[in-house]
């Protein structure tokens, strides 16, 4: 305690607030010698008493303020020290109290102390900005606004800068509508600047006014036509409404621009999101060529091969991967593992997926590997293997899940039952166990058991569109009660329009109830967005029932080079290509 006087007696005199007479260094009990004054005595004596009392003062309450902070009393820091700053006017002094005074949430207080600080330092840009945070803290944007315009006229060195700065100034502020407003206001006098149409725009895309911030983006790219954040900006608004309006605004400002990376990885991802996986396939191989060790661009390229069915091309891609510096290699493994797997290399799928440590994927890496260690008579190590994943936790809703698949794919339908049925007994009300019972229920050959779960799920969660699906094609492929299967595959096909398996049961549907031509097409679309071989026997049968047989048989033939092991496939095979 004994220093803090010294330290609080140096901090003052660094702001000025020591009496004249006391250099650094010196104590008032011994003043520095000086020249015999003039006549007048008498005030001299009572301006240094004065000086003196003042410096008492300001040290005592200065001590009072920060003391009364230390020990959690805010209104006696905030009396303090907006006291003091009224007594010495000092712009320093004033801007302590004005920060003592917001921290307690006194911000009235606080803007009187700096209306006080601007007639003290009328042109302290310091004060104005000080002002303009306390009009944000108490939501007086229509006092702010006039602020704002003072602010920017006054700065017009910096005043581009100064309208990219507005939007995150506001960013906090709820009132978006009264934000747009205010931002109009005080950026439309600079409309000759593109700066000044990219801050109304963004004001406008946070009030939900798509068609304003559109074009005023429009109108700052008008005045700089290579303005890659304007374009970028415009297109994240499109593609909330339009990815087809995004993908064109990005073409043509491309075309200009053809150096513009950001805009063309934008442009790259939307036409993954159009399912033009071609062209967007060209333009991540642009972008490689200047950045070959891009992870950004790397893993979309793998993504978009294991798309188009590729793993050959996607390999050495995700190999590469793993020499960067992605974080999540983890991701990378699973794939590799996949198509390890894929190419009959167990014991690389393996080695990949014991590499998943992390991630979302963990559990089906360990899953899939579980499956291998099982064919392999290794059930045992298999087991554990997905007890790993369950990070002890045996009542893990997604390794139960696991477990019934692996053992559904190993042919042991009756221990995926037993599996199933175990779970669903201490869980009896879980979705995803009643929808995974459902199917393997139907496989058993028990249809009624199959719907009833299905029907349990649509009661617990009624927008579930694989449970509605999963119905609907069922009572389809039984040719049974069409009219309610129908329904049951529009509802789910609302709700996941771009699903290809839901277009399918869709085009099953059709094809039950005669209409083979609207069946041919949801099928043809399904297939084009799938290369899936169950649809593919789909569209061979509707393909071979109009007359179409040469048509049918090339399909399920090229299908089945490709699937040579799925049975609903094979099977369509020898019923109508042999």
């Amino acid at each position: 305690m004994q220093r803090m006087p010294t330290k609080l007696f140096a901090a003052l005199l660094a702001l000025g607030l020591a009496a004249p007479g006391f250099a650094a260094g010196e104590t008032p009990s011994k003043p520095a010698a000086r020249k015999p004054a003039p006549p007048r005595p008498a005030p001299a004596t009572s301006n240094a008493a004065a000086d003196e009392d003042m410096l008492a003062r300001t040290v005592f309450q200065s001590l009072v303020g920060d003391l009364a902070l230390q020990r959690g009393d805010p209104q006696t820091a905030v009396a303090a020290w907006a006291d003091l700053a009224q007594r010495t006017r000092d712009p320093k002094v004033i801007a302590r109290a004005i920060e003592v005074a917001a921290s307690a949430r006194q911000f009235d207080l606080a803007l009187e102390l700096n209306r006080l600080w601007l007639q003290v330092e009328p042109d302290s840009k310091t004060a104005r900005q000080t002002e303009t945070s306390l009009l944000l803290l108490t939501n007086r944007l229509d006092d702010l606004a006039p602020q704002l315009s003072r602010m920017l006229e006054q700065d017009k060195a910096n005043l581009p800068a100064n309208l990219m700065h507005l939007n995150r100034m506001l960013a906090r502020h709820g009132d978006k509508k009264a934000v747009q407003q205010m931002i109009d206001r005080v950026a439309s006098p600079y409309g000759d600047l593109p700066e000044a149409h990219f801050a109304m725009g963004q004001a406008a895309a946070g009030n939900n006014d798509t068609l304003r911030a559109v074009a005023e983006f429009d109108k700052a790219l008008q005045l700089r036509p290579n303005w890659e954040a304007a374009a970028l900006a415009r297109a994240a608004i499109q593609a909330q409404s339009s990815t087809r309006d995004a993908v064109a605004g990005l073409e043509s400002f491309l075309k200009a621009n053809p150096g513009a990376r950001d805009a063309r990885v934008t442009y790259a991802r939307l036409l993954v999101s159009e399912r033009r996986y071609d062209d967007a396939r060209r333009e991540f191989e642009r972008l490689l060529k200047d950045s070959p060790d891009n992870p950004e661009i790397l893993y979309p390229l793998a993504m978009l091969d294991l798309q188009l069915n590729d793993p050959k091309a996607a390999r050495p891609f995700l190999e590469k991967l793993l020499t960067t510096d992605m974080s999540d290699k983890s991701t990378v493994h699973f794939f590799l593992g996949q198509i390890a797997e894929d190419e009959k290399r167990p014991d690389d799928a393996l080695a990949e997926y014991r590499q998943v440590t992390s991630g979302e994927r963990i559990v089906a890496a360990r899953a899939r590997a579980a499956k291998i260690l099982m064919a392999q008579g290794r059930d045992a190590e298999a087991r554990e293997m997905l007890r790993s994943a369950a990070g002890g936790d045996p009542e893990r809703i997604e390794v139960i899940l696991a477990e019934a698949q692996m053992l559904r794919e190993a042919g042991r339908l009756d221990e995926s039952w037993q599996v199933l049925e175990g779970a669903l007994a201490r869980h009896p009300d879980n979705p995803d166990l009643l929808y995974d019972a459902a199917l393997l229920a139907e496989r058993r050959g028990d249809t009624a058991l199959m719907e009833k779960y299905l029907r349990r799920v649509l009661e617990l969660k009624p927008d579930h569109a694989h449970a509605l699906n999963a119905l609907g094609y069922s009572l389809a492929d039984r040719d049974v009660r069409l009219p309610e299967a129908r329904d049951l595959v529009a509802r789910a096909l609302a709700l996941a329009p771009e699903d290809p398996f839901i277009m399918d049961s869709m085009g099953w549907v059709l094809y039950r109830e005669g209409k083979l031509d609207e069946a041919l097409a949801v099928l043809e679309k399904a297939y084009g967005l799938r290369d899936d071989p169950e649809i593919a026997a789909h569209l061979g049968e509707v393909l071979w029932s109009l007359g179409r047989k040469d048509d049918a048989t090339r399909l399920l033939k090229a299908a089945a080079r490709k699937h040579p092991d799925n049975e609903v496939l094979a099977a369509a095979v020898r019923k109508f290509a042999p």
